[in-house]
């Protein structure tokens, strides 16, 4: 049993009524609305051997970053082993095995294989896809989609997702102008895809555009909010325009309605509730009881050990609360994930324990030492994952940590280099001025 899709893909064990919503949980994911593992159990439900609904609902588990979702990641690759399957899904089930296990890099490579051989494969684009954006794989970000989309038209289902994700690694690799084309584009096409709009907030991010960007954002939110999985980053992303322009009740705001409203215990979103509490920490500003909340959401996964990035941001908010007990916690399991053997191990090796090692000295006071573990690893952040916007925290913290500790020639080094990539930013100004008045004293 088996049929073909538009692009002429075949899938195992599939009929009509499961291939209904598989197709639905497609377009849902492309768009980031929805409940895709919903939709995608129905799938299941109607067609217990459709191998690629397993898949496909295995990925979207494995992407999640959570402890508990890795093991139904795995449960879904173990029901998908003994399914018929063709070529092509016999490497994506090889994939899933792969992420899974926590072999990020492996996975991707297999997904860039059945690109290579089936570039309308639209799950094996996006998913590999992902996988570059949680490995920081900027290069991968750009080119796995450019070798497909030749093969792609107007017209094609999906086919606004393909040009945002396009959008995405240009944007990611520095070509700001064709990033925004491609962008613009594909929420001409499909308004409602989350992903597109979030990369032409990037490519305004990178471009110190904020009004721009809070234009962008503001004018039709509707279509971005609703029903979508994807809205927390993307009201993330408008806040860090008024961040940038020092409009601090405006970012507290959104924190409170709806960046972290709902308190959400996702690490996706506890994420860039961090991120952005953080960046008002850095700026000496108070947020009262805030971190409180979050860092109560964070506790229960200071022990996981499973993604560096993650890391990093719980103990933001360890240190913003004043938590020390799961801040050791999230420290001995990060000593633990070292010697693993996947990819996290690396990951947290080369960026995410020094990082996290950064924060809780800052939260401490030791500026000096918050420096000294920043300055190695900031070149090479791209190796534990996030994107140019969201890994600038880092960058941050070095520049509020060489100025606290009162070190001039090296804040003057970072505030000016700095005001080069950001001229037209008045966060860029006012670390200037800051860096300038240390220097008199």
């Amino acid at each position: 049993m088996a049929l073909k899709n538009a692009f002429g893909l075949t899938f195992s064990g599939a009929t009509e009524a499961g291939f209904s919503p598989y197709e639905r949980a497609v377009r849902e994911l492309q768009c980031f609305i929805g409940d895709p593992v919903a939709t995608i159990d129905r799938a299941i439900a109607e067609d217990p051997g459709f191998v690629m609904a397993h898949v496909f609902k295995g990925y979207l588990f494995a992407l999640a970053t959570e402890p508990e979702a890795t093991a139904v990641a795995r449960a879904c690759h173990e029901a998908a082993l003994p399914l018929a399957a063709t070529a092509r899904e016999q490497a994506h089930i090889a994939a899933l095995g792969h992420l899974a296990a926590g072999r990020w890099h492996d996975a991707s490579r297999l997904l860039e294989d059945i690109a290579i051989d089936f570039p309308l494969d639209a799950v094996a684009l996006q998913t590999g896809h992902q996988i570059d954006f949680f490995t920081g794989n900027a290069r991968m970000l750009r080119d796995r989609i450019g070798r497909a989309l030749p093969s792609w038209q107007r017209g094609m289902p999906g086919y606004h997702a393909i040009l945002g994700m396009q959008a995405f690694g240009l944007e990611e690799m520095g070509d700001y102008a064709r990033a925004e084309g491609f962008g613009r584009t594909a929420i001409e096409i499909e308004p409602r895809d989350g992903w597109a709009q979030h990369a032409v907030a990037h490519v305004m991010e990178m471009q110190s555009r904020q009004k721009d960007g809070i234009a962008w954002m503001r004018a039709n939110p509707d279509a971005w909010t609703k029903d979508s999985f994807l809205k927390v980053h993307n009201w993330w992303h408008l806040a860090l325009f008024h961040y940038d322009l020092g409009e601090t009740e405006e970012v507290l705001a959104l924190y409170d309605g709806p960046i972290y409203g709902t308190r959400s215990t996702l690490a996706l979103n506890m994420v860039d509730a961090s991120a952005i509490l953080w960046r008002l920490h850095l700026g000496g500003v108070d947020v009262g009881d805030r971190w409180t909340a979050l860092a109560a959401n964070w506790a229960p996964k200071a022990a996981a050990g499973n993604y560096a990035f993650n890391d990093a941001h719980a103990m933001m908010a360890f240190v913003g609360a004043g938590l020390e007990a799961p801040a050791r916690t999230l420290l001995e399991a990060q000593r633990e994930a070292m010697h693993a053997s996947d990819d996290n191990a690396a990951f947290t090796r080369d960026v995410g324990h020094p990082l996290t090692l950064a924060i809780k000295a800052f939260g401490e006071a030791d500026y000096t030492e918050a420096a000294r573990l920043i300055r190695p690893i900031r070149s090479i952040a791209n190796r534990f994952a996030g994107s140019h916007a969201q890994r600038d925290v880092i960058d941050l913290t070095l520049i509020e940590a060489a100025l606290r500790a009162g070190d001039g020639p090296l804040a003057r080094a970072l505030t000016g280099e700095r005001a080069f990539a950001r001229p037209d930013s008045p966060l860029s100004a006012l670390f200037s001025r800051r860096a300038a008045d240390l220097s008199e004293n």
